[in-house]
């Protein structure tokens, strides 16, 4: 039984138009395509896996937001298939498919983006993906003088690019600038393979505001930092993982670094960020807990991330999770493990939930495993370690490990 999602509602972003269809790349039928068309001006950001075994429509994603210099008019989603490990074949029908959606909507080929998510090392079906493609071009130049899509073309499309998710992931916020509203609507898929390391997970988040590339990029950065690059299921990298922030203009609110209204807008995407991330964990597979790990005290920010990292990926806390235990030894393992310089383990604490559990190389006098494992046994839990070395501080979001993780991935070829 997934975990529930509790996102704001979406609001469709004006000048966006999306259509979601079954081009028969899944067995079972369902939706497996999705276009979105982005107005004219749109610029767009991108973050991408670091996986040496990226796969091909990352690799051509790369290039034509190079070439476009951001410039952005449509995506190519695809569900089923990742079109990944299969070297220069399937780079060559990334970027044909490119070719062919660009050419039926009227636009340059390296304005169209193209992803992919499912199986890996299996080529994409070549006339199912080109079938596919004009028939959403025809439902997209249709749509084209629509001034704002329905709600229920979000819904579709966030639906269309799932896999193993059980739940749509989609959100929006909104903010006030110089007394105009600004939305931000993002979406998401993701239940394993995830840990994204950014520079199999799956992000699109829109904007009505005019921002130019190189702010768009530092705040889509800043933004993944915080959330995608804060998430572990199974610590696996996945070959496909992508996040893209695109800015329409429609709203007629421009923003730069350098303006007052900067940092509430980076707070807001940052929000819809994590929003889309901490959902990804709720809905991992066979996730029942929904953990937080908070180390303090760290050196520096990569100490601390890897102390949590350490935590978060362990299979012994993961699978004590599941079980409600309050192991107080395999936290103090997954810590340990890390090797740090000139550790201490005297001035390390730590807490299970709002329980004191170690300090001064020892368990805390009056510790209550019986609180403890209350703590262990709510859907939320929060573990907490300070490693009393510097200032730096981090925050990881995981899953437990359950029996049904091993079950859905037994089951599911990647």
């Amino acid at each position: 039984m997934p975990l529930p999602l509790t996102l704001a509602p979406a609001i469709p972003v004006p000048g966006v138009h999306l259509t979601t269809l079954a081009a028969g790349i899944k067995a079972s039928g369902s939706d497996d395509m999705v276009v979105i068309t982005l107005p004219e001006g749109t610029v767009t950001a991108g973050v991408f896996t670091k996986n040496g075994f990226c796969a091909a429509p990352v690799t051509v994603a790369r290039e034509h937001l190079e070439s476009s210099s951001g410039g952005t008019r449509v995506l190519l989603i695809n569900s089923g298939n990742a079109n990944a490990g299969t070297g220069e074949p399937g780079r060559l029908m990334a970027r044909g498919h490119c070719k062919a959606l660009a050419s039926a909507l009227g636009v340059a080929t390296e304005t169209v983006l193209p992803f992919s998510t499912g199986v890996i090392g299996q080529l994409l079906p070549d006339e199912r993906m080109l079938a596919g493609i004009e028939k959403a071009a025809s439902v997209l130049r249709d749509k084209a003088e629509e001034p704002l899509a329905p709600l229920a073309d979000w819904e579709a499309a966030a639906r269309g690019i799932m896999t193993t998710d059980t739940q749509v992931k989609l959100t929006s916020r909104e903010l006030v600038c110089a007394g105009q509203r600004i939305t931000i609507t993002g979406m998401a898929k993701g239940a394993g393979m995830i840990q994204p390391n950014m520079a199999t997970m799956l992000s699109y988040v829109f904007t009505d505001a005019t921002i130019d590339m190189p702010d768009l990029d530092a705040a889509l950065h800043e933004a993944v930092a915080r959330s995608f690059n804060a998430i572990t299921v199974d610590s696996d990298t996945s070959t496909n993982d992508a996040c893209l922030l695109s800015a329409t203009g429609a709203s007629g609110v421009s923003l730069s670094r350098g303006d007052d209204n900067w940092q509430k807008f980076q707070s807001t995407l940052d929000a819809v960020c994590l929003d889309l991330a901490q959902a990804v964990i709720r809905d991992a597979e066979g996730a029942s807990k929904f953990v937080t790990v908070v180390v303090e005290g760290g050196r520096d920010d990569a100490e601390a991330r890897e102390v949590a990292y350490a935590i978060a990926n362990s299979p012994l806390v993961k699978t004590a999770m599941f079980a409600s235990d309050a192991n107080l030894g395999r936290l103090l393992m997954a810590i340990g493990k890390t090797e740090l310089p000139d550790f201490d383990s005297n001035v390390v604490r730590v807490r299970i939930g709002d329980v004191p559990a170690f300090e001064k190389g020892g368990i805390v006098a009056g510790y209550s495993e019986e609180r403890a494992s209350a703590v262990m046994a709510e859907t939320d839990i929060e573990i907490g370690v300070q490693l009393g070395r510097g200032e730096a501080e981090t925050r990881v979001y995981t899953s437990d490990l359950s029996h049904e993780y091993v079950t859905v991935n037994a089951e599911y070829r990647t």
